[in-house]
């Protein structure tokens, strides 16, 4: 048996209709992490469904309690050959609200329902689908090879990402030693787009910035105060647009990233953001000057505004409010410094007048990625290009984040990401889906990473 035909088992998996009952299967569990309402569907979702599957490939499996009282994590192991590589998988269990009564047509989200090239249910693709696509292709390469890998496996599944991982590190840490492995090759997030394969090494930081002006209490009547009454939205609106001006340009230097490389430069000169038709269209003039779509997107910070209040929009007072608050979340590659990004923005606010607005930061996600010099990254995206034809759009970090400092950090571990879904998939909102084409191409592309695993006499 070849390489070759574990792609074909596997591609065969989705067309026989196997993985779909698999993955609709998975669907069903109400894991939201989110809804302390759900936590014994988390502890179901690993118990009931994921360690039955991996019992059924030899995996020894057990579960690892949170020390935070969240959702549990299952940990399962497959041990081969001392002498072969380990590859560390990851995926989580959990998902965001089902959002029921919002989906189109009334779809149920906790069943999967095809309409032509779309599935759709919640999970489908953030990350029950990209993690059963990683499980099904491991079990078509160990069916091909007649029930051997040809090297070492372990997973690690946890039931708290949509929440921030908050016990993800704790956990890593206590775990190091069984953790071993010599790189981590998972799935979540998007790939460039749905034509193209791709291979991301880490992910962007992420901070939630809150700004707040609170000058007095209750609204005071527009006529006979204006002019004479501070606005706290009118203040607010200016101190948001020192940060970041009407083309979304960061006005502040600490809050922009290190000079770009020549070498990220390099590896995105062939990357070409080019959203579907369904997809928003990439604004023209707009984000820094002088750098590409795929270079703000992927080597770049920015400043969004998430989140804006003042008065009553739905039933606007003439009035002069009280308050303003708005968050804005500061997206960040590696290298820039944010340990005290609070302060920053509140000293440039002071010196521009705005003392009256209050600053503070929350939801840290850190940013991280694999060094372009790993020896794996090339490896993979051979692997990647020998399944598909394509030669895989290689970014130096996804645009979002993820735990990947984890690995990177606490683990010490080169980190491939090879995402199944794509940016249109709404995950996070009503309507998730998972393209059956991505899917299935996902299915071979993974079956022939871990053939090719399998080939290694050792470690890169």
């Amino acid at each position: 048996m070849t390489r070759a035909d574990a792609v074909t088992r596997a591609h065969a998996m989705l067309r026989s209709g196997e993985f779909l009952s698999q993955l609709d299967r998975r669907v069903a569990y109400q894991t939201e992490s989110q809804n302390p309402d759900q936590r014994d569907a988390l502890r179901a979702y690993l118990i009931d469904d994921l360690q039955p599957a991996f019992d059924k490939m030899d995996f020894a499996t057990r579960l690892i309690e949170s020390p935070g009282q969240k959702g549990p994590y299952l940990l399962a192991e497959y041990h081969e050959s001392a002498s072969a590589p380990t590859v560390l998988v990851y995926g989580h269990g959990d998902v965001v609200d089902g959002m029921v009564g919002e989906w189109r047509d009334n779809l149920d989200p906790w069943r999967t329902t095809q309409i032509g090239n779309r599935v759709y249910g919640r999970g489908t693709a953030d990350n029950k689908g990209q993690h059963s696509i990683n499980m099904a292709a491991l079990q078509a390469v160990r069916e091909t090879r007649g029930g051997k890998l040809g090297f070492n496996v372990k997973f690690i599944i946890e039931t708290g990402e949509e929440i921030g991982s908050p016990d993800l590190p704790q956990v890593c840490e206590s775990l190091r030693d069984e953790l071993k492995a010599d790189l981590l090759l998972a799935s979540d997030g998007p790939r460039l787009s749905a034509e193209r394969p791709t291979l991301f090494l880490g992910c962007r930081g992420g901070i939630r910035v809150h700004l707040d002006v609170n000058l007095r209490e209750g609204g005071h009547h527009s006529g006979n105060w204006g002019g004479v009454l501070a606005n706290p939205a009118t203040i607010l609106a200016n101190a948001i647009a020192s940060l970041v001006d009407s083309h979304g340009r960061l006005q502040l230097e600490p809050l922009k990233p290190p000079r770009l490389s020549n070498q990220i430069r390099a590896a995105l000169a062939d990357v070409e953001v080019k959203p579907t038709a369904d997809e928003p269209a990439v604004s023209e003039n707009w984000g820094e000057d002088g750098l590409s779509a795929a270079e703000r997107l992927y080597a770049w910070n920015t400043l969004e505004v998430l989140a804006m209040s003042s008065g009553n929009i739905e039933k606007p007072a003439n009035a002069i409010p009280g308050r303003a608050s708005a968050i804005l979340q500061l997206r960040f590659v590696v290298g820039t410094k944010v340990d005290n990004i609070a302060e920053v923005i509140r000293a440039h606010l002071q010196a521009r007048g705005f003392s009256m607005v209050e600053v503070s930061a929350t939801q840290r996600f850190a940013a991280s990625r694999t060094d372009f010099d790993s020896p794996w990254i090339n490896w993979t995206a051979e692997s990647i290009r020998k399944t598909t034809g394509k030669a895989p759009a290689v970014l130096p970090n996804f645009g979002g984040s993820l735990p990947n400092d984890v690995f990177t950090d606490i683990l010490k571990l080169p980190t491939m990401w090879v995402p199944h879904s794509y940016p249109g998939c709404s995950q996070h909102a009503p309507d998730e889906h998972i393209l059956l084409s991505v899917t299935e191409e996902a299915l071979g592309i993974m079956a022939g990473l871990f053939w090719d695993l399998g080939e290694l006499k050792r470690p890169l």
